[in-house]
């Protein structure tokens, strides 16, 4: 049955690029971001790889801890590392996981029968402090995803998870974001400093209060 957010992501045990790793070992108190791969040596995931981990400091700052899927066993992880290093001009600096039996795909329903049978499809979960999924993406096998769209979402993320408010279309972090509706006038005064602006008595925006 597929995940949906705010269902508690499965905890596993896998052989990974690093070694043998349990997923909340491994996320502690930290964000985390699991995302498979259809297969190794594939040059769309050749792509993915290298692009995230060139982005680790990035994901870093944020507290998030990068994980990586693939169906292929670790000897063949470790292969194609070196594939990676030398074509994407980063070498892989997060474990990746080696998912033969495809446990860990079928907890998190990545194989989509109707796209491809035996392939994981390329699905994100973006999981909580807390174990829960708080965001997915799924793309076809043929799609590579977008890195840059991936930290906006998980900024988005971690910023509304703080403060009452929720981020509006194509929001970037440090740009305004709106006050949910569910705070009043009065509590927004208090809860926002830096006042706000009521376009509408429900659309009210407010400069980002971590900035």
């Amino acid at each position: 049955m597929a995940l949906r957010l705010g269902d508690q992501a499965p905890d596993f045990t896998a052989a990974t690029t690093e070694g043998t790793i349990s997923l909340y070992d491994y996320l502690g108190d930290s964000w985390g971001i699991l995302f498979s791969h259809p297969k190794d040596f594939t040059p769309v995931c050749t792509t993915e790889l290298g692009a995230f981990a060139a982005r680790k400091g990035d994901f870093d700052k944020r507290n998030t801890k990068l994980l990586g899927l693939s169906v292929d066993s670790v000897d063949s992880h470790q292969g194609w590392k070196g594939d990676i290093a030398e074509t994407q001009g980063t070498a892989l600096n997060f474990p990746l996981i080696a998912d033969e039996d495809r446990k860990v795909a079928d907890a998190y329903d990545m194989i989509h029968p109707n796209a491809n049978d035996t392939l994981t499809v390329r699905s994100v979960f973006v999981i909580g402090p807390d174990k829960k999924v708080k965001l997915t993406l799924t793309y076809p096998a043929s799609t590579g995803r977008n890195v840059e769209e991936i930290i906006r979402v998980l900024d988005s993320l971690q910023l509304t998870a703080e403060y009452k408010v929720a981020t509006p279309v194509n929001w970037k972090d440090g740009e305004d974001v709106i006050i949910v509706p569910a705070v009043s006038d009065d509590e927004a005064k208090e809860r926002f400093p830096k006042g706000f602006t009521a376009v509408k008595p429900y659309l009210r925006t407010t400069p980002q209060p971590n900035r």
